[in-house]
């Protein structure tokens, strides 16, 4: 299950014969966390709810953003921006969020890295209010385009049209909302035709959704698309 906290609306049980192209927003809220200091940021990990760990390691992918962060998680842009400490934030960044199993993994693996690096620092890591970390949420909105996919060689068209929100909420939170694990393409491929497009899945399988941005995401899932309808079209 994603997650986000609550849905616009209800993911259907079992994927129709027509792909239905869905498109979707995330609503932030706060939560009452915040930290000023690495300390702070440590023992806000152990408490907030796990949306918040989701919604800063890949909410950001649908924040309209002014520059390029050098970190694709906030709490590694914050360390290292903030704080200043680029050995922290590298480790950080360095974080492979896709392996781990749950949520509550991914919690375990920061606050590990934060009391490794408290055992380090002969003086606390602080900054002002001004500078905190604000622990958010988030509200997925789902929304139907009204637009629908009939079979797998239509992809890599229907894909060029595909917003921010409709490749986050079918490639990236679909493989944790999701009891499979598998993005909402490839599981429609492989329900659609059985094993007569497993190429095109096992594309699908091999892309890192969790590296980039949403823009470099869909070239990557359009080229892993093409490349397999080439081989199940030999």
């Amino acid at each position: 299950m994603s997650p986000f906290d609550a849905r616009a609306n209800p993911t259907p049980g079992k994927l129709p014969e027509s792909f239905c192209v869905m498109d979707c927003a995330a609503l932030a809220r706060t939560t009452g966390y915040s930290a000023q200091s690495l300390r702070e940021l440590r023992d806000a990990l152990l408490e907030v709810d796990v949306a918040s760990i989701y919604y800063h390691f890949w909410g950001g992918l649908l924040r309209p953003a002014l520059d390029d962060p050098e970190y694709m998680n906030d709490f590694a842009v914050w360390v290292g921006r903030q704080l200043r400490d680029q050995v922290l934030a590298e480790r950080l960044a360095m974080i492979d969020a896709a392996a781990q199993p749950t949520l509550e993994d991914l919690r375990s693996e920061l606050v590990e890295l934060c009391d490794d690096r408290l055992d380090t620092l002969e003086s606390p890591l602080w900054v002002n209010r001004d500078r905190a970390f604000y622990f958010l949420s988030a509200r997925l909105v789902v929304i139907p385009t009204g637009r629908f996919i009939h079979a797998p060689a239509e992809l890599p068209a229907a894909l060029s049209h595909f917003s921010r929100g409709s490749i986050f909420y079918h490639f990236v939170d679909a493989r944790r909302r999701r009891e499979d694990g598998r993005d909402d393409l490839r599981a429609w491929v492989e329900d659609h035709d059985g094993g007569a497009s497993a190429p095109i899945a096992a594309r699908l399988a091999a892309v890192d959704p969790f590296q980039g941005s949403l823009v470099q995401l869909k070239r990557q899932v359009i080229n892993a698309i093409e490349a397999g309808l080439q081989e199940v079209s030999r």
